[in-house]
């Protein structure tokens, strides 16, 4: 079977986006499409693209969940000495992406990381399930395996040395906050028509917000 690529189109008709709709705040207005996404009952309405540039200078990517929100950023949380965090590590600049398909929506953020503090990623590491907790320990993210079943049995040996017992938090994991520079709205229109909207940080904290060409 051939697959004629070029042929793969279709209309955006989920409706217009229009500067009048748009709140000053970006991040009040991401806080309404996030709402919109999860009442049209998107499956992964929290699931965003997290694109890394490594010290070879390679762009790399990869979906993790957004796990907190407010004026200060965008927060997510992983393994200290996994790939991406080597990357930034290196290089804080990062991008986001929110592929909200079913809606003909996109955002894309654009920032710096910064670490949070311990106390901030231990209260999220409690609220997780114990499973997640326990898999936190057993994985070396981004560490080669030689087999499935070894990580399999890493996991079982931790189940029996935490017992029913709190499970402490690594030293080798924790959350990241994306703190926005630019943030935009993109909208599907018909006939490629899109309608697109950034936000840029101003020096005095404000945000000034122009409409692009799709």
């Amino acid at each position: 079977m051939t697959l004629h690529y070029e042929t793969f189109r279709r209309e955006y008709t989920a409706g217009g986006l229009t500067r009048e709709m748009l709140d000053d705040d970006p991040i009040r207005q991401f806080e309404v499409w996030l709402e919109q996404s999860v009442n049209a009952g998107l499956k992964d309405p929290t699931a965003m693209v997290l694109a890394t540039v490594e010290e070879s200078g390679l762009p790399w990517q990869r979906i993790v969940l957004l796990k907190g929100l407010s004026h200060g950023g965008f927060v997510f949380y992983t393994n200290y000495g996994s790939a991406k965090a080597e990357d930034i590590a290196h290089n804080p600049q990062v991008s986001l992406l929110f592929p909200w398909n079913e809606l003909d929506r996109q955002v894309i953020v654009g920032g710096l990381v910064e670490k949070m503090t311990m106390a901030e990623s231990a209260s999220y590491f409690l609220t997780r399930p114990r499973e997640s907790q326990i898999a936190a320990w057993a994985s070396r993210q981004s560490r080669p395996v030689s087999a499935r079943a070894l990580l399999e049995k890493q996991v079982q040996v931790l189940r029996e040395k935490f017992g029913k017992g709190e499970i402490p938090v690594p030293d080798f994991w924790g959350g990241y906050r994306v703190i926005p520079e630019r943030i935009e709205f993109w909208q599907g229109g018909e006939h490629r028509l899109h309608d697109r909207f950034l936000y840029r940080r101003q020096k005095d904290a404000g945000w000034s917000i122009e409409q692009l060409q799709p």
